[in-house]
């Protein structure tokens, strides 16, 4: 099982860092936007020293932010970091080399803003999730998240506000406006990833008491979960005794647990509400 999860988790880094690379080289280095990162820096440090691509300075500056996140974040997350910095970094240089433009891909600039944002946006929803990032000023989000009370959507605002201010100065105000518009879309766009991403269910089943311990077999030795079960409540309808048991799933164990109360007792009556705050065994820490 541990066999199983570590390579589904390095599968999902894997699809996450060849979309974050797509996404940097076609739709941010080819139109001098950026949503602020590493990206944005190197797209700077490539205009005034030209002899140097910006795949070069990203790969120079991810190695020594990596070296951070090592140190202050611990191991795992270094791992997995260095893993995704990596691919992104050498899937940046390896397309520039393989795939050499002058121009963007399209002349809808803002169709190309949009993929700028969606693509590295989900990629970094997906490596949040996992506890790991795509190096650079991810890394300095993460660090403000481990010694603040902030998300890390609002670390992500603090670490790259500054980088994007820069970019006027560079690349004009068109391509500053672009670029503004496209950071506070990641932001946004990030958050409403990892929160949907992280979304689960918080299951209220209310059962008759013969029917509750096959419910809570079920929950224990199918769906690997525990639930917290009460006897104490009476029906006003009917005055019957019911059992309510109270458990957080995922939302697939939440679908399963739904079919599987309904061919004991049509009776069960079962709540769910959506839930991203949930900490605990089983459940990811909420980013």
């Amino acid at each position: 099982m541990k066999t199983y999860t570590f390579l589904k988790e390095y599968l999902w880094l894997t699809v996450a860092s060849a979309l974050m690379a797509v996404g940097i080289y076609f739709f941010e280095f080819l139109n001098g936007f950026t949503t602020g990162g590493v990206s944005g820096v190197s797209m700077i440090l490539g205009v005034y020293f030209p002899q140097l691509s910006a795949g070069t300075f990203m790969l120079v500056i991810n190695t020594v932010l990596l070296l951070m996140g090592f140190l202050i974040i611990g191991k795992n997350f270094g791992l997995k970091t260095f893993y995704c910095s990596a691919l992104v970094s050498v899937g940046t240089y390896l397309l520039e080399r393989m795939f050499p433009r002058s121009a963007p891909l399209t002349d809808e600039p803002m169709m190309e803003a949009v993929f700028m944002v969606v693509l590295p946006s989900l990629a970094s929803a997906i490596m949040f999730y996992l506890g790991a990032s795509s190096g650079g000023t991810d890394v300095i989000a993460m660090i403000i998240k481990k010694f603040s009370t902030l998300d890390i959507s609002k670390a992500l605002f603090v670490s790259d506000f500054l980088i994007v201010m820069l970019l006027v100065v560079v690349f004009g105000i068109e391509a500053w406006l672009f670029s503004l518009l496209g950071f506070l879309a990641r932001v946004l766009t990030v958050h409403l990833f990892l929160k949907n991403i992280n979304t689960s269910k918080y299951c209220t089943v209310i059962t008759s008491p013969e029917q509750k311990d096959a419910i809570c077999n079920y929950i224990t030795d199918v769906l690997e979960k525990s639930a917290t079960v009460s006897e104490a409540f009476v029906g006003a309808y009917r005055n019957e005794k019911k059992s309510v048991l109270l458990v957080a799933l995922t939302r697939r164990q939440a679908g399963k647990l739904k079919s599987f109360a309904k061919t004991l007792d049509e009776q069960t009556f079962i709540i769910m509400s959506n839930t991203s705050e949930i900490t605990g065994e089983g459940f990811q820490e909420t980013l």
